[in-house]
Formats: C-alpha cells, sequence, structure tokens
C-alpha cells in the first residue's frame, strides 16, 4: 500500500512515528532504528537528511558529530567515506554512550530498508535538497513510502513548495491552528493540499471543533509528542505516566498520526484501546 493511501485509509488505527527511529538500542538514524522500528510494528520513521561534501544524501540529525560520534566537526563537511568510517554512539549518543558497530547511513541505503515495511519522514536539515531528495526516491522506486515536509504558514511558503519538483512524493505541511485562524490556515493549505500536517495548536479544542473541516480538506492530522519545548503540554513522559491523558485525549480529538521517541509504549497502548 502506498503511503498516501494508508494515511487516508479511514479504518486504520492512529499512525506510530519513531522520531529518528527506533533508536532505544541502536543509535539515533541508524540503519538499526530502522530496522528496530520495523521489528516493533511501527507505521513511519523518521529520519533527518543532510548532504555529504561529496555530494551523498546522508542520515543525521546535529549539524555536528559531537553527540553522536565524539567529533566536534560540521557533518557536511565530510565525504561519504569518511562518514561511514565512523562510529556512531549508542542510543541518542552524548558523552557515555558506548561507540557501536553502527556507521552514518546513505538516504540510499535508508530506501533500501524502508520499501515494503514501513513509510519515512523526510527531514531536510536544507530545505533546497527538496528536489534532490525526491529525485533520488523516484531513482530508488521509493516515492509511494516517503514524505518530504516543511513549514507551510504563509502564501510564499506555497510558492516556494509549488515551485519545486517533487512530483510523485507526498507532501507534508508543518504548520499551526488556532481557535480564531484556523479557517484562513485551511484556505492557505488549500493551494498546496497536503495529504497529512504536523501540527501544533492553541488548545487540543481547537482541533477537536474543527474535525469536519479538517476531513473535508483530505489532510490528516499529525502531533508530536516527544519531550520538546515545542510540544508544550504533549509529551513522551507524561504520556508513560497517563496515556490516556496524551496519546488517548489527541486520539479522541482527530490526531491520526503520533511522532514518539516511546514507539514501543504508543504501539501498546494503541493496541490496548483497541
Amino acid at each position: 500500500m502506498a503511503y498516501i493511501d494508508y494515511i487516508a485509509d479511514p479504518t486504520r488505527r492512529c499512525a506510530i512515528v519513531a522520531h529518528r527511529g527506533a533508536w532505544h538500542g541502536a543509535p539515533e538514524n541508524s540503519l538499526a532504528a530502522i530496522e528496530n522500528a520495523i521489528a516493533i510494528g511501527v507505521d513511519i520513521v523518521e529520519l533527518d537528511v543532510r548532504k555529504s561534501a561529496d555530494g551523498e544524501l546522508f542520515l543525521m540529525h546535529d549539524d555536528t558529530l559531537l553527540r553522536m560520534a565524539g567529533i566536534d566537526r560540521d557533518a557536511e563537511t565530510f565525504t561519504i567515506a569518511e562518514l561511514q568510517a565512523i562510529a556512531l554512539r549508542a542510543d541518542d549518543g552524548g558523552d557515555g554512550r558506548a561507540l557501536t558497530d553502527q556507521r552514518v547511513p546513505t538516504l540510499k541505503q535508508a530506501l533500501e530498508i524502508i520499501r515494503g515495511h514501513i513509510f519515512a519522514d523526510l527531514d531536510l536539515k536544507d530545505r533546497g535538497l527538496f528536489s534532490e531528495v525526491a529525485a533520488c526516491a523516484r531513482d530508488m522506486n521509493a516515492a509511494d513510502y516517503v514524505d518530504l515536509k516543511t513549514t507551510v504558514t504563509t502564501q510564499e511558503h506555497v510558492d516556494w513548495v509549488n515551485a519545486q519538483d517533487i512530483s510523485g512524493v507526498p507532501f507534508l505541511a508543518m504548520t499551526r491552528f488556532t481557535e480564531t485562524g484556523t479557517g484562513d490556515t485551511l484556505a492557505l493549505l488549500s493551494g498546496i493540499k497536503p495529504f497529512m500536517s504536523e501540527i501544533s495548536f492553541d488548545h487540543i479544542e481547537t482541533i477537536e471543533s474543527n474535525r469536519a473541516a479538517f476531513e473535508a480538506a483530505g489532510m490528516a492530522l499529525w502531533k508530536n509528542t516527544l519531550d520538546m519545548t515545542s510540544s508544550g503540554e504533549w509529551t513522551d513522559t507524561v504520556a508513560l505516566a497517563d496515556p490516556d491523558k496524551i496519546w488517548g485525549r489527541l486520539i479522541d480529538a482527530g490526531i491520526s498520526a503520533i511522532q514518539t521517541d516511546q514507539p514501543a509504549a504508543l504501539k501498546a497502548y494503541i493496541e490496548k484501546r483497541a
């Protein structure tokens, strides 16, 4: 099943998105983290994409390799051969994390693994790579299984996305909905028709009360519950203690994709609800 068709299926459960892969037990953004996500039964894996000094697309979140490899140098100044000679630290890295046998993967290596097994949300650290990453996905026959995303809050953002050559690759908008601005935001998004939006909001009631409008737009809603400031009160830490308060409330309001650093726990909760 193609990514868009999966998301549009009204009978599916809430999609589980593994942030930087299922990295408990494997370095984030590694091939092993993707394989862990597949093994858990996660629906979508979020991966961070950069470009090496010699033009190869690879996976890495941070600007430098300090956290994940103990090397304080910009990741994009390395060639891909140099990157793939560097051992990655376990889990989400940092001092005290052991080095593993995992290396920095190329996007092509990741696309080989995901095809037919899991969908991928590609978070480009330089949105100027949009067309290049889309071309890579098409060349790898993986365009049906990935998305590209960027912020869409202005007409200029819409115009920029429409100017990119991403044909065949689903587009996900990152945006915000508020009590008084939801109509205007939906009107803006109608110029680009994202199949899904990664959202923030002022109040959960804003999402709940506009559920019919989101469905009419043919747009699913994705919410992060990562332990980050941008998640507000909707965090994994609170969800682990009281999943009904966070994950359950979001699902009941109409959120149908949740990105988490706790994919196994979210999967267990969703299955228990079912």
